[in-house]
């Protein structure tokens, strides 16, 4: 599959840089936008905790319209520190009260372990402060995640903590069952 995103159109002669390309977009789309009217609250007072992977489009997927929701994304769809604070954030200061974690078939992750962390410390001479957190079970990892939600004493929403593996050939959810 393609998207506009990755092939110049046809005799289109590309400069600049991919910025530059989204930058002009931008200002196309700035330049029929109207102001939706709508706060920082999401509808459906949900937050989507995804993997970054370009293959996800996560709105499509599952069906939502801009509002809908809150969408947290990283490497793997890992729960880390960092989605807990955005998590609460959600939660506490703007109303959500579900929480959806997505993972999926072939991510990266599952290829990468503690040792990316030392390839890095020897190439700049410095060792990340974060994590990889690599796996090689998908099921588990989700397990993991919904676990680390159900368990945080930040948040106060925990009884709608759901975790799937999206299926990045088929475009389907599998639910995973918590441990």
């Amino acid at each position: 599959m393609t998207t506009s995103a990755s092939v110049p159109s046809e005799g289109a002669i590309s400069t600049g840089t991919v910025t530059d390309r989204l930058v002009d977009a931008n200002a196309r789309y700035a330049s029929a936008f109207t102001d939706p009217g709508m706060d920082a609250r999401p509808v459906l007072r949900v937050a989507v905790v995804a993997c970054m992977d370009a293959r996800l489009d996560l709105h499509a997927a599952l069906g939502l319209e801009l509002g809908d929701c809150h969408t947290v994304r990283n490497a793997g769809g890992v729960v880390t520190d960092d989605v807990i604070r955005s998590l609460t954030i959600s939660q506490r200061a703007l109303g959500t009260r579900s929480v959806v974690l997505i993972h999926h078939t072939g991510c990266g992750l599952e290829s990468l372990t503690e040792e990316f962390r030392h390839e890095l410390e020897m190439e700049v001479g410095q060792r990340p402060s974060w994590a990889v957190e690599g796996f090689r079970d998908v099921d588990q990892d989700v397990r993991q995640s919904i676990q680390k939600v159900r368990t945080s004493p930040f948040l106060l929403h925990t009884d709608d903590v759901r975790g799937f593996v999206f299926d990045v050939k088929t475009g389907r959810l599998r639910e995973i069952t918590p441990a």
